[in-house]
């Protein structure tokens, strides 16, 4: 006997009030899930950034203290020779880091976009080094720039007895060498964000440029480009966090030398903080710090949360 309407509707009824329990006990197990995360967040994280703000308050030493003293640590901050040489050397190194990163990756992936001949391989070679550490890149790159083992003695014994590669031990180029070991070890991983984002343009596009004889510099100068914005914005955050974070591969490759000519925040901070146990210098330099890169990446994130939103609403 066929089924009425009415009893479809009470059936589906039914099944719609059995599926109410199951997915509120699923919407809970996700929230149980996310619980470590959201709890490491707050305290780990946010927990940790509100502690160091108070203390840069104060005149903590080895251990934190109560005792106010106010924006003294920041005035003695900002006083201090070694501070200042510091955010020079990270603005110098950070430009040339991303804006080398970003022009080599673009190119690299540009070059594997042909489909050449053994793509899979060449990807692989490119995106090694970003799979080593800071610290085996750096001691790899100190032997390589060292005037009496690397490629200074190598020009001198093939007979370019007045070469001269010493930068690692310069102070005026010291900052320089930071910057090739780690374009070096970054670039791959710009490649495959930008390779990526380079396979996902519809090829219509290339047609169309060659049938209007438009040359391929332009159509990657004036199209590919600015297409590729949200890989362009998406590796620029990734190379600004290893700005920031710079410290292994000082440490592996000058230890902030030749006296204090490649010095860099992370390394200052973790000097004060167990070095010479001035917690609360340390914090306050670590506040600065903070205050910097949320001031950069904040626009950042706005400018591609708008563009993604008005990509949408069209």
């Amino acid at each position: 006997m066929a089924a009425t309407p009415a009893g479809k509707t009470l059936r589906a009824s039914a099944a719609h009030a059995k599926r109410k329990p199951l997915k509120k006990r699923f919407a809970l197990a996700a929230y149980i899930a996310l619980l470590p995360m959201a709890l490491t967040v707050v305290f780990a994280y946010l927990g940790t950034m509100v502690w160091s703000l108070r203390t840069s308050f104060t005149n903590s030493r080895t251990f934190a203290s109560n005792s106010f003293a106010g924006v003294s640590q920041y005035v003695r901050l900002f006083n201090n020779d070694r501070w200042m040489l510091s955010l020079q050397n990270i603005v110098i190194y950070g430009v040339l880091f991303i804006v080398i990163c970003l022009a080599i990756g673009l190119l690299l992936a540009v070059f594997i976009d042909q489909k050449v001949v053994a793509e899979g391989a060449l990807r692989t070679v490119f995106l090694y080094p970003y799979a080593m550490s800071f610290v085996a890149t750096g001691l790899v790159w100190q032997w390589i720039l060292n005037p009496e083992l690397g490629i200074q003695e190598v020009l001198h014994r093939i007979g370019f007895t007045h070469a001269r590669f010493d930068w690692i031990v310069d102070q005026d180029r010291v900052i320089y060498t930071l910057v090739i070991a780690t374009v070096w070890q970054a670039s791959g991983l710009v490649m495959a964000l930008l390779l990526a984002g380079l396979r996902g343009i519809d090829e219509e596009i290339w047609k169309a440029a060659r049938i209007d004889g438009i040359p391929r510099w332009r159509v990657y100068v004036s199209i590919v480009i600015p297409m590729l914005g949200a890989s362009i914005s998406t590796a620029f955050i990734l190379l600004f966090v290893m700005v920031i974070k710079l410290y292994d591969a000082v440490v592996a490759m000058t230890q902030g030398g030749p006296g204090t000519a490649s010095e860099v925040p992370a390394k200052f901070i973790m000097d004060y903080l167990f070095g010479r146990a001035n917690l609360g210098l340390a914090s306050a330099a670590s506040i600065v710090l903070l205050v910097t890169v949320l001031a950069i990446l904040a626009p950042v994130f706005y400018i591609r949360s708008r563009a993604l939103r008005l990509r949408d609403s069209r």
